[in-house]
């Protein structure tokens, strides 16, 4: 059996790896973490039944989390042109089940209508079409632009590392919002868990100028607090493993199966 990098890499992980092989491969690259608070009983209400939406020094967050894809395939075969490598904008909060902590996404906007369309049908992902550029500045500024098709939903910013590489500590909020290894989302009305694997995040304190956060105010989002904690990161390695139905969701979360 091949073995990926970032399976070099366990001693970290909250639980142990799936006794099934990953299915997929891709790398998280040139990462901002943008974060603010939210009142958690907003998430609350909208989240699946048998998800539980998680606080943190008093609140609920949800994240802004623009980065490039790379290396996106499926296991065993090559990268592909036009389909392997994409800019996407995540916005997404932080969750528990069974006491697994992971992340639900309350939308995806990537460059890739194949992920799109795939994301959508196969995971229940709600991916959104988008034309993005990211680039990297001569002064370190990573500049991003993202306009959702059909729509009038747009993300404009500027962000940028200004402090040394750590690993977070755990009991820290930024362990708390980037040390998760797996993802929840809803498909025909099941509750789907998605596991994940990479190395410890390589983290950067950070700063952000948005010029225009209009995925934050499609989703309906107040923030609490208008200046939001930003970190960066140069990315990780990742495996991710087939989903798994979570037993008699959405009503209560009693076990999993597989899909």
């Amino acid at each position: 059996m091949a073995t990926h990098e970032s399976l070099h890499h366990l001693e970290h992980r909250p639980w142990l790896l799936p006794t099934r092989p990953w299915a997929w491969r891709q790398s998280w690259l040139e990462l901002a973490f943008i974060h603010y608070r939210v009142a958690a009983a907003s998430l609350q209400a909208i989240i699946p039944a048998g998800l539980t939406v998680q606080e943190f020094d008093g609140s609920a967050w949800v994240g802004l989390v623009p980065f490039r894809m790379v290396g996106v395939m499926k296991r065993g075969l090559p990268d592909l042109p036009g389909f392997s490598a994409f800019p996407e904008l995540n916005l997404r909060t932080y969750v528990e089940c069974r006491g697994k902590p992971g992340v639900w996404f309350f939308s995806l906007d990537a460059a890739s209508w194949p992920i799109v369309v795939g994301g959508r049908h196969l995971f229940g992902l709600p991916y959104y079409l988008a034309q993005m550029t990211v680039r990297q500045r001569a002064d370190g500024w990573h500049h991003i632009i993202s306009r959702r098709r059909g729509t009038n939903v747009r993300f404009e910013s500027n962000y940028r590392p200004t402090g040394q590489s750590f690993f977070a500590k755990p009991d820290s909020f930024e362990h708390w919002t980037t040390e998760r290894y797996c993802l929840y989302t809803q498909r025909k009305k099941r509750l789907l868990r998605i596991e994940v694997h990479h190395a410890p995040w390589p983290l950067q304190a950070g700063e952000v100028e948005c010029a225009s956060n209009g995925v934050l105010k499609a989703a309906g989002f107040e923030p609490l607090d208008e200046n939001p904690i930003c970190h960066f990161s140069t990315g990780v390695h990742v495996v991710s493993f087939p989903a798994e139905i979570v037993v008699n969701a959405p009503r209560r979360c009693a076990g999993t199966a597989r899909v």
